[in-house]
């Protein structure tokens, strides 16, 4: 099991699990830097996932498909974000209304689309190997643009006092409202680019395929700090312990299949309990 851990095979599958985390990760950033909890990564992902079928399979083609999905995810964001910042609705209880919305939704569109409330017939895709997945480039480019963006530029120093300093913001003419609904769109972007690969990778949709993974890129922002640089850091860490389960259950060292099933979830509760405490979080995150 351990050469089979250090293959470049295994690495492969690290940055395959990784990709829905680190996009969905750096949308969290955007959002939650402008002071916007954003539990509606989760609704976001499967979002555009489905869209990414949608528009893969009506076109027969995987680049519209990713950009169905990127619309996906934007729009989804641009629901959650009207009601958040504008109507200021309490921000984590409309996220988890949107993620059951988006659960049913997509179920229903599913089943009226192609017949099935389970799964897509096969989309359009890329050849397997993870390098020739345009999605890995751009999330690479992705990560490396929002540490500039949001340290080296104007905006970005308008995005962290909207998260810091609301108020001062606004004493000098900025539309803080705008500038976080603006960031609740890039977040919806760059997750619904997330689920877009979810579905382009697997080459088909299933019901739910999300799995919970929008609430542990927003645990990986957390763990991050809310450095873009950092937080797919900790993504990777995910991604190697899901892979690890897969090679666990694979070559059965003798530990029970439940628990292995586990480790990424167990992981990221260890990992929490030792970094929130120590995390200084956007003062008025949250704060509506």
């Amino acid at each position: 099991m351990l050469e089979a851990c250090l293959s470049f095979a295994f690495l492969f599958q690290v940055f395959r699990i990784a990709m829905p985390y680190v996009l969905a990760a750096m949308g969290g950033i955007y959002s939650e830097r402008s002071g916007v909890v954003n539990i509606a990564l989760e609704g976001k992902l499967l979002a555009g996932a489905f869209c990414a079928a949608l528009g893969g399979i009506l076109f027969e083609n995987a680049m519209l498909g990713i950009l169905f999905g990127v619309l996906g995810g934007v729009f989804v964001a641009l629901v959650f974000g009207v009601a958040a910042v504008y109507f200021r609705s309490d921000q984590i209880v409309t996220g988890i209304a949107v993620n059951l919305m988006v659960a049913g939704l997509t179920r229903f569109f599913l089943k009226q689309q192609f017949g099935s409330t389970a799964n897509s017939p096969p989309t359009p895709g890329f050849e397997e190997a993870i390098v020739f997945n345009p999605i890995f480039w751009i999330a690479l480019m992705i990560v490396c643009l929002s540490y500039v963006i949001i340290n080296k530029t104007v905006y970005g120093v308008r995005l962290r006092a909207a998260g810091e300093e609301p108020e001062a913001l606004r004493s000098v003419g900025v539309d803080v409202q705008k500038l976080q609904l603006k960031s609740v769109l890039i977040a919806g972007a760059l997750a619904g680019l997330g689920g877009a690969f979810l579905t382009i990778d697997n080459q088909a949709f299933v019901a739910e395929m999300s799995g919970g993974r929008g609430y542990i890129a927003l645990a990986a922002v957390i763990m991050g700090r809310w450095r873009p640089l950092w937080a797919g850091a900790a993504c990777l860490v995910f991604a190697v312990a899901e892979a690890m389960q897969f090679h666990m259950q694979t070559y059965d060292v003798g530990i029970p299949g439940e628990f292995v099933q586990t480790l990424p979830y167990v992981l990221t509760i260890l990992l929490l309990a030792g970094v929130v405490g120590k995390s200084n979080a956007p003062k008025s995150l949250g704060k509506t």
